[in-house]
């Protein structure tokens, strides 16, 4: 792992999600540029110290040298966008496999240098947009494919957040800071933090794509020198129509994601909050309630289930479904074989250029006197 010492918030939840199915362990790391706290971190993480290293580049360098099933097989990067494309490009020359945060890099050239890389080394790339491991969001995709909504027409995502509605980036001691500087996290704040994450479950549950949009990006906050609140009107492939809203100034809210998609026969809707309910409105018939864990769900929702019905599966589930299925795909591809396509669902380095594409058409459309259609940017 590279990052996620101190205080940091993502680093941990990346360590649980990934030795959830007990297929990984934690070998070594780099998890801050201060040694101390890196070597903290490590030992609390039960690590020997000679594996854990004053930077990332010795990490890379020392880990290469060691025996195959000794080594590191794939590295974790959990820090700031900024340094994103270095650590994973360099992992990826070394040859190591990649599970990445999201946004991919700091820039839209970054993150196609990157797609240029894992093609040229063959190497795979997991990007974390967790909200597309959970089993309701996998069987709202199945449905949608098998055309139980018929022609889709509308889609509404929504994520709300409170938690930067004062200037706490000021105070210190949060993860606030650096997602608020466009030095670190490239040229979206709540667009790229969370919008992102928005787009992505749209485009990932109906299987269309964005080909232009209306956005309007605004900062609430006085001082603050990236947007915190970020909305648009997209026009997808297929002639599908959405409404994206992604706030962090939405004072009292927690983390509420939800989608709605609106078909010819009907429309599914879902709640991050409420991960386990999937509910179904019919042209035709009474309501429907879906709820995971039970035996009517599809293949693919089934596979990233853990529990029976009634038993809550949550974020750290879903994060674990992307570490899973990306092992599964490094081992399948290690051993000669063709990895199934259950395996292969989870986003990869082209996602997260369509990640950075998204945040460039949304920056380009939203500043300005007015909000204006711009076609989706492809470089």
């Amino acid at each position: 792992m590279i990052g996620g010492g101190g205080n940091a918030m993502i680093g941990p939840i990346h360590l649980r999600a990934a030795l959830m199915e007990n297929d990984i362990e934690l070998v070594c790391g780099c998890f801050s540029r201060n040694y101390q706290t890196s070597l903290e971190t490590g030992q609390k993480w039960h690590l020997p110290q000679e594996r854990i290293y004053h930077d990332y580049r010795e990490m890379m360098e020392r880990e290469a040298q060691l025996p195959v099933g000794e080594r590191m097989d794939f590295v974790a990067v959990v820090t700031p966008n900024k340094v994103h494309y270095e650590q994973a490009a360099l992992a990826l020359d070394m040859g190591f496999d990649v599970v990445l945060d999201k946004p991919m890099t700091f820039s839209l050239e970054e993150a196609l240098k990157l797609e240029e890389k894992v093609r040229q080394t063959g190497r795979t790339l997991a990007l974390t947009h967790t909200y597309s491991g959970y089993p309701a969001v996998k069987e709202m995709k199945t449905r949608i494919a098998e055309g139980q909504l018929g022609r889709l027409r509308l889609v509404y995502v929504e994520y709300t957040q409170g938690w930067l509605s004062e200037r706490i980036e000021l105070l210190g001691g949060n993860n606030a800071g650096w997602r608020t500087d466009p030095s670190q996290t490239g040229k979206g704040g709540c667009v790229g933090d969370i919008g992102t994450h928005a787009w992505h479950l749209s485009e990932y549950i109906t299987g269309e794509q964005v080909v232009e949009l209306c956005a309007e990006l605004s900062t609430f906050v006085e001082g603050r020198p990236v947007d915190d609140n970020a909305a648009a009107f997209l026009h997808f492939t297929g002639g599908l129509r959405g409404v994206l809203h992604a706030t962090q100034v939405a004072a009292g809210e927690e983390n509420r994601l939800a989608i709605r998609v609106y078909g010819e026969k009907g429309g599914f809707e879902w709640h991050q909050m409420e991960p386990n309910t999937l509910t179904i409105r019919w042209a035709d018939r009474p309501a429907e309630i879906v709820r995971t864990g039970n035996g009517y769900m599809s293949p693919l929702a089934k596979w990233n289930t853990r529990t029976p019905g009634g038993h809550p599966e949550g974020y750290i589930e879903a994060f674990a479904n992307i570490y899973r299925n990306f092992v599964h795909t490094v081992r399948a591809k290690a051993a000669g074989e063709t990895p199934r396509p259950e395996y292969l669902d989870f986003p990869d380095v082209h996602d997260g250029v369509r990640g950075l594409q998204f945040i460039e058409t949304m920056v380009a459309s939203g500043y300005g006197e007015e909000p204006k259609w711009v076609k989706w940017v492809e470089k």
